[in-house]
């Protein structure tokens, strides 16, 4: 018989192979045969370290490393075979087939020392062998588990070389060096003596490894033919053909390296050639989460392609009423004259940047049919997304918008503005041998290198080109482009499996001076000028331009056209990524920290607070990031971006908790928390808002500051009433307003007692509700109205005349309820502010409601619901819904309104809206009666009602008693008796909290049922 392993012939008495010493198995269905690639690693010095510990410590010493050990193996589709302690074994490309095997493995081997060291903990140092060889993989199973097992040789040898590498080194065989080698890059070791093995072995060590997930088109660069998409250019030409009489948008939709941004631009400078203006612009990865940075990029090509105007027309900003030419100057960046701008309240200020891009967009399409590129739309920021969805569905004869994204980053709208999806394919086998014998030339002699290329590459247009690339780079071809011979056999060419390591391969061949640069202009982002790189550099001028030449010639970092100015940029993204990657982490700080000083110093940059924020804190210098942060946040803020400003007030608090322990800095964080809430209000962040509060309430107390912790603990008070029960509400509410009425901050006072009657509200205390925010209520609405920091007074009465509206209408007082609405009304229309609009809408629909006009609230609330979906506004959302749903069941829509009821009880517990949650419970449950599911609506009620008694919501306690009995059958003396007793206690409550609608309701369904059986009195 023979070894499964090495096919050795072995004796059928013997256990073990002689040769390979692996165990005869002589019996095993579910055995394979693999050539695989095997990774070992282990803890340096395991036993040294938890030799003096107890199990239990030595476990929690060695589980991080491990769990980073698994995580790395698992995060390039290996399996973890076995655990050894302190150590794993792992195998790649098994039990299902990946050609990509030894690749993996080795990124696999740098993640996890990456992850071992990024502990923190300087002891736990690692040692990883790889090898590529053939295996026996097969599943043991026990009782209690199943293990995936590998035997042979090749597990051995990876165990040598683990055994042999140094500390947070990887040691690889020369089988699997030469299956990754262009993948990641190695250092020659020599031949080594292995435990275990006769002869020397050359034995590799892996020093660096390259991810390349992207791609970006230069302009008028590539060393290939365009090919093919013949269908692809048929849907845009009948595209751009439709754009006389109406719209037109395309999305060119697929994954990187698939040849959106070829097709894109080929397509674009046809037309551009036909008479058609070209406006282009990207979406940066780096500027995600700066507002409008996408925005500002399309604006700019925008002014530059209407300079090109022939007909001289100008800036197509001068024919715009100043507040749209105000907010296109603001989205620049650029001075302002217009004081009208500076009165706009946030959203305002968002419709007139939406309005102007659209009026700009418009007018250059009236004059001349245009195009309108943007690609890489999965990389868009949120505020640009709401202008960008705008203008790909304006209706505008002569423009056709055409877009690029990849499928897992396409927006939401693209259905919503009909745009016609083009899905990018990779090439047929005739086009990427069509573009290989437009690069190597028609020869047949490289016919089986153009095969084996089309077969390795799946004809991905990019993977092609960087493929043939790197190998006229390696010497494996020569000559030039178009006429290419091959120097060496096919089966040693060492082609790269996958496009990482022909950029790594091309990045190692760069000198120090050029790739001192390439990291500057890295950490810059996708795109950066001379100008700048120039003041960067620490080395002559003459020396940067010959690095920026070498880099070009390379086409690392490119030169492109640009009437703005020099600039530079990668030869796609993921170049950018692996310099960046490549640097340590003090040589990124230092980097970030003269970008973050130069422009500081810069004064036309004052404005960009989200850019000086990024730099800030790559560069770890927190105060600046502090500081940055917070005019990010403000800036957000200004235009409704509110998880925007909550993001960057999160990066300014955590920024400035990293400087020295100070009483300023204390007070600092406090004044920024106080600030930060009206972000995690909006938002719906209801437990970052309570945590706010109790953070800044704890620095107030340690630094004995009895202003400050006023203000904190308003603002913890006021957040109670969503996350608490209200009788906690109200006592903590209580201490508020009697410290604020000491301390005589009337804006503070005003908050605390809006926040108190709104506790006293929810506590079913009507009366004591209206007259305690009628006391803000009349100070905010005199000369002299004051409101803290990080709001403004309008919106404060704005609030207090919701209050007192739903105070009002819940006790069935509808006029002096209907005058406050609409004075709420009249604020929300000033300010035009979509969080004003909402709250608006959300007391006119309640009001409506009261006076039973079912109809009118849904159109109210089905506006502020929409509104609130829109912008984001989750703290609304739940609370609309519900309302919305409750209006539906009014009019009869009984299955409509279950399921916004259900979706309204779901967002109130994501957001942590305590009494939203059981007021949806209640009606969802009068729904559920309606439709015929009797026992599940009782059951509703009846946990929504013991919820409401035990948490003090007596007001929701009286809803849910007088739905109980609603939905209650009177099918016999003890249903009825449950029905008279659960109408008595509603009545009892709402007679004890002034809800006069409710009582009546009450009193007149018992009389109905007193009627119905009088011997149940």
């Amino acid at each position: 018989m023979h070894c499964v392993a090495c096919q050795a012939t072995i004796d059928p008495s013997d256990s073990w192979c002689a040769k390979c010493g692996l165990a005869v198995r002589r019996s095993d269905p579910d055995s394979e045969r693999r050539f695989v690639t095997i990774l070992r690693a282990d803890v340096i010095d395991s036993t040294g370290l938890v030799a003096e510990l107890e199990p239990e410590e030595a476990i929690s010493r060695l589980e991080p490393a491990l769990a980073a050990m698994r995580g790395a193996v698992r995060q390039f589709g290996g399996i973890v075979s076995k655990e050894l302690g302190d150590g794993i074994a792992a195998v790649f490309g098994a039990p299902i087939a990946d050609d990509n095997h030894a690749p993996l493995a080795c990124h696999a081997a740098l993640e996890l020392v990456r992850r071992v060291g990024s502990l923190g903990d300087s002891d736990l140092q690692v040692r990883v062998g790889l090898h590529s060889g053939h295996v026996v993989a097969y599943m043991v199973a026990s009782e209690f588990s199943k293990v995936y097992e590998i035997g042979g040789a090749a597990q051995h040898l990876a165990a040598r070389l683990e055994s042999a590498a140094e500390a947070n080194q990887i040691y690889v065989s020369e089988a699997c060096q030469k299956l990754a080698d262009g993948h990641v890059r190695f250092e020659f070791l020599g031949g080594r003596t292995l435990r275990g093995f006769n002869q020397p072995l050359p034995v590799y060590r892996i020093v660096g490894a390259s991810d390349l997930s992207s791609w970006r088109v230069r302009r008028a660069r590539s060393v290939s033919r365009f090919v093919d998409r013949v269908t692809e250019r048929a849907l845009l030409s009948r595209a751009a053909g439709s754009v006389g009489v109406s719209r037109q948008t395309v999305l060119l939709l697929g994954d990187a390296g698939i040849g959106k941004s070829r097709l894109a631009h080929e397509f674009a400078q046809e037309r551009k050639a036909d008479g058609w203006r070209l406006v282009d612009a990207e979406c940066s990865p780096n500027l995600q989460g700066a507002p409008f940075s996408t925005l500002k990029r399309l604006l700019l090509s925008l002014l530059e392609a209407a300079g090109k105007d022939p007909d001289g027309s100008g800036d197509p900003r001068s024919d715009l009423p100043p507040i749209q030419k105000s907010a296109l100057d603001a989205v620049l960046d650029l001075p302002i004259l217009e004081p009208e701008w500076n009165e706009l309240e946030p959203h305002a200020r968002g419709r007139a940047i939406s309005d102007a891009s659209c009026a700009v967009v418009e007018g250059l399409a009236r004059r001349q049919r245009a195009v309108l590129l943007l690609e890489d739309l999965h990389w868009i920021d949120r505020a640009s997304d709401t202008v960008v969805a705008a203008i790909a569905s304006l209706q505008a004869p002569g423009l056709l918008v055409l877009l690029t994204s990849r499928p897992n980053g396409m927006p939401v709208w693209i259905a919503r503005c009909r745009a016609e999806i083009v899905a990018m394919r990779p090439l047929d086998d005739d086009s990427g041998l069509a573009m290989l014998a437009d690069m190597l030339g028609p020869s047949t002699a490289n016919d089986d290198l153009k095969n084996r290329i089309i077969s390795h590459t799946a004809n991905v247009p990019l993977f092609i080109e960087e493929v043939c690339r790197g190998l006229r780079d390696s010497g494996t071809l020569r000559g030039q482009w178009g006429d290419l011979a091959l120097m060496r056999p096919i089966d040693e060419l060492g082609i790269p499996s996958s496009i990482q390591g022909v950029i790594a391969a091309r990045l190692d061949r760069v000198s120090r001076q050029e790739r001192s640069v390439l990291q500057i202009a890295a950490a810059l982002g996708p795109r950066s000028s001379v100008a700048m790189l120039r003041k960067l550099v620490e080395f002559p001028v003459s020396s940067v331009e010959d690095c920026l030449a070498a880099l070009d010639r390379a086409e690392l970092l490119v030169r492109i056209d640009s009437e703005l100015g020099d600039e530079l940029e990668f030869r796609h993204e993921m170049v950018r990524q692996v310099t960046y990657d490549s640097m340590v982490e003090k040589v990124r700080e230092e980097i970030h920290a003269r970008i973050l000083g130069t422009l500081e110093s810069d004064e036309t940059r004052a404005d960009e607070p989200d850019t000086l924020c990024y730099h800030a804190v790559r560069a770890k210098d927190w105060h600046k990031a502090f500081v940055h942060g917070r005019s990010a946040g403000r800036k957000c803020l200004s235009r409704s971006a509110f998880a925007d400003a909550a993001n960057y007030f999160e990066i300014a608090m955590g920024s400035l908790d990293k400087t020295p322990m100070r009483v300023p800095r204390e007070a600092d964080a406090i004044d920024l928390r106080m600030e930060a809430r009206s972000a995690f209000i909006a938002s719906g962040q209801v437990a970052e808002w309570l945590d706010l509060g109790k953070e800044a309430e704890r620095r107030a107390d340690a630094i004995d500051d009895i202003g400050r912790k006023v203000a904190a603990m308003t603002v913890r008070a006021g957040a109670k009433n969503f996350y608490g029960a209200p009788v906690e509400a109200v006592a903590v509410n209580e201490e508020v307003v009697h410290l604020a009425e000491g301390w005589g901050n009337l804006g503070w006072l005003n908050l605390a007692r809006y926040g108190l009657g709104q506790a006293y509200f929810l506590a079913g205390r009507y009366h004591e509700a209206e007259r305690t925010v009628a006391l803000a209520h009349a100070q905010l609405a005199g000369p002299e109205a004051s409101a803290p920091i990080g709001t403004t007074p309008r919106y404060l009465l704005l609030l207090c005349c919701m209050m007192k509206s739903f105070t009002h209408t819940v006790m069935g007082e509808f006029d002096a309820a209907e005058q406050l609405q609409r004075e709420a009304a009249t604020i929300a229309a000033e300010t035009n502010r979509p969080y004003d609009l909402a709250g608006a809408a959300y007391s006119g629909g309640w009001l409506m409601l009261g006076r039973g006009d079912a109809a009118a609230a849904a159109a109210i609330l089905e506006d502020g619901f929409v509104l609130a979906q829109k912008h984001g506004i989750r703290l609304f959302v739940p609370v609309l819904a519900c309302h919305l749903g409750i209006a539906y069941l009014e009019q009869g829509l009984f299955d409509r309104a279950r399921g916004v009821l259900a979706e309204a009880r779901e967002e109130a517990k994501a957001v942590g809206y305590t009494s939203a949650v059981l007021r949806s419970s209640i009606y969802l449950a009068l729904a559920t009666c309606r439709l015929g599911d009797v026992r599940a609506a009782q059951n509703m009620l009846r946990e929504a009602r013991n919820t409401a008694r035990q948490q003090g919501f007596s007001g929701l306690e009286a809803e849910a008693l007088f739905g109980e009995a609603v939905v209650t059958p009177a099918s016999s003396a003890e249903s009825r008796a449950a029905i008279l007793a659960s109408l008595r206690a509603a009545i009892a409550i709402a007679s004890e909290s002034g809800a006069r609608p409710l009582q009546r309701k009450a009193e007149a369904m018992l009389t109905e049922v007193l009627g119905q059986g009088s011997e149940l009195i």
